[in-house]
């Protein structure tokens, strides 16, 4: 049976152009999309944002170049748009006013007005990994990728980004060390932005500081780290690698916190809570896993069949009690029957039976002689053993 829309706690995209929706109190999964035509690679999710801050709305980019609006309440594509522009897959979208934004792969950065002859375009360099949006400047986007150093673009003023990055000093060979940017996420209530490399290092990055050089640099296991996301608190920030490594540093002391265990392949896609302690991830074994930050277990994990590529977290405070906690509804049935036999047992009427003064006398008396009878035997054998 599936799951209504609004009732999702989590969204995955995947590699068959399918957007998913799957709610961990019922361990269901739905299904959704464009039409009734098959589903195909050439349509493959590649990157989603929120349409709006009720999360009633879903932008979905497709691997065809095409943005799909999903409606969480009417739990259908409502419209679709053609965002073609510069080569390869969409690595970012974002909602800027009324706008939206997206970029690709070939480091084509456009603003989609309501008339196309306002349409904003910005060339932010080939070999893109991710755009971020600063969720506290909607204004603010940050770009990086292979050989394209991290940047922070004001949309509001696109010719020359506002912070360029500058690349570490050379390593110990006097080699030059190489870029890959994936993923990087903006510290709220500062301006520093924490990123994660390809070569397996997290960097925090201050565009306050006068250096443009990593403030903080952090060097994790031997793969590249594909996806990463901050805690709630935002003093830490979980990491994914392309071997299904899982780890949470702290960013204030830059070390290791602890490992989440389970994993069985390369990690796709990350996402906190933002008010609960809980971590959902998915990747390309298929399946979506839910941790725990704090005691590091493992709360939900669901197959879901195709190869995952994205998702987005409902961000309700009520989520975990409504996901996590299964045993809620069990609660409530044997409340509900300790009532119902409750009331069975009061409208019983309380039967009386007489007893008899001397019924147990007589039973009593024979048990003291027979008693008395097995006992005088064996005090006579002690004693004659004595003699």
């Amino acid at each position: 049976m599936a799951c209504p829309a609004w009732g999702s706690h989590v969204w995955v995209g995947s590699e068959t152009g399918l957007l998913k929706g799957i709610n961990l109190q019922k361990k269901q999964a739905t299904n959704y999309k464009l039409g009734d035509a098959s589903v195909s690679r050439q349509e493959a999710v590649t990157a989603m944002c929120w349409g709006d801050p009720f999360e009633s709305e879903i932008f979905v980019g497709c691997l065809d170049g095409s943005v799909r609006l999903f409606s969480t309440e009417k739990g259908k594509f409502i419209k679709s748009q053609d965002c073609l522009g510069g080569e390869g897959p969409f690595r970012g979208l974002c909602v800027l006013d009324s706008s939206l934004v997206t970029c690709v792969e070939s480091g084509l950065l456009k603003v989609w007005r309501d008339v196309s002859s306002e349409n904003v375009e910005v060339q932010v360099g080939p070999g893109v990994c991710r755009m971020r949006q600063n969720p506290e400047m909607p204004h603010q986007v940050a770009t990086g990728g292979k050989e394209n150093c991290l940047k922070v673009w004001d949309l509001c003023q696109p010719q020359e980004p506002i912070f360029r990055a500058k690349n570490v000093r050379h390593d110990w060979l006097d080699l030059r060390v190489r870029v890959w940017e994936r993923d990087m996420q903006f510290l709220p209530g500062s301006r520093k932005i924490v990123t994660c490399t390809g070569h397996h290092q997290v960097r925090l990055y201050d565009p306050g500081c006068p250096q443009r050089r990593p403030v903080m640099e952090i060097t994790f296991g031997e793969y590249p780290l594909t996806a990463l996301s901050l805690t709630p608190d935002a003093n830490s920030v979980v990491v994914g690698s392309s071997h299904g490594d899982v780890a949470v540093f702290d960013l204030r002391q830059g070390r290791l916190l602890n490992c989440l265990k389970g994993f069985a392949g390369s990690i796709s896609g990350i996402q906190c809570h933002p008010a609960l302690p809980l971590v959902a991830s998915c990747g390309l074994d298929r399946f979506l896993r839910v941790h725990h930050l704090r005691h590091k277990r493992l709360e939900h994990k669901v197959y879901l069949k195709s190869r995952l590529s994205c998702l987005l977290l409902n961000s309700r405070e009520k989520w975990e009690d409504e996901a996590l906690d299964p045993s809620a509804e069990l609660e409530e049935e044997v409340k509900e029957e300790e009532d119902e036999t409750d009331e069975i047992w009061n409208a019983m009427k309380v039967v009386v039976t007489k007893r008899k003064a001397d019924s147990g006398a007589p039973s009593e008396k024979k048990e003291g002689e027979a008693r008395q009878k097995i006992q005088a035997p064996k005090k006579k054998k002690k004693q004659q053993q004595h003699i």
